[in-house]
């Protein structure tokens, strides 16, 4: 069974930094698409940033120059480093598995999906 787990978040000041994990198991890890997407209450979730399976990545501008996503295929991992929080960087954030390649910040396909972790960006 194939499963992708987030770790990591919780309730941070704005201006600070966070680091979310992603760690999979039971998936061919290095050749996928991963990448990270953010949900808020009420609206679609988003893609922020995807690393294709050669390693390159996309970032929605929203999160260019503020975060910044790794993978690791050795350890099936893929992180996610959060600096300068904003209060609108709250919400649920997904890693993703899927495809081989980017269209822009998510994979051209997802076959899996984490459950989610929440971060709250407050004062």
């Amino acid at each position: 069974q194939s499963h992708l787990v987030e770790s990591g978040g919780g309730l941070v000041q704005p201006g600070t930094s966070l680091r979310l994990s992603c760690q999979a198991s039971g998936l061919r890890f290095q050749y996928y698409a991963v990448a990270w997407f953010r949900q808020v209450p009420g609206k679609e979730r988003e893609g922020l940033v995807c690393i294709g399976s050669s390693g390159d990545k996309y970032y929605v501008d929203s999160v260019k120059g503020r975060f910044t996503a790794s993978r690791d295929n050795a350890k099936s991992t893929v992180e996610l480093q959060m600096s300068s929080l904003k209060p609108e960087d709250t919400g649920v954030y997904y890693c993703a598995a899927g495809g081989f390649y980017c269209s822009g910040a998510v994979p051209n396909s997802i076959n899996y999906w984490g459950k989610g972790i929440l971060v709250t960006v407050s004062s």
